[in-house]
């Protein structure tokens, strides 16, 4: 069943092509540049989540893994990454 979100001018999409509330999972997930870190606090930029959302788990990003090509990693992890689809 699809939804036209309350726009009649919108192609019907299901579920998974819209960020409804009722989606069957909560769980998103984001990418985001790490501004700094004191302690067990994170500054971060772009995060697209509301304060006071929970954090279920936090990884670094490789190029390799990504569609977003424009960010910086460290010259090791090409080297990690160099034979990992062969």
């Amino acid at each position: 069943m699809g939804d036209r979100g309350g726009c009649n001018n919108t192609p019907v999409v299901g579920i998974f092509a819209q960020r409804r509330k009722d989606r069957p999972n909560h769980i998103g997930l984001t990418t985001v540049e790490v501004m700094g870190c004191v302690g067990r606090t994170l500054t971060v930029k772009n995060l697209d989540a509301i304060d006071g959302t929970p954090i279920l788990d936090i990884k670094p990003v490789f190029r390799e893994f990504s569609p977003v090509r424009d960010f910086t990693q460290p010259v090791w992890v090409a080297d990690l990454m160099q034979n990992y689809w062969k």
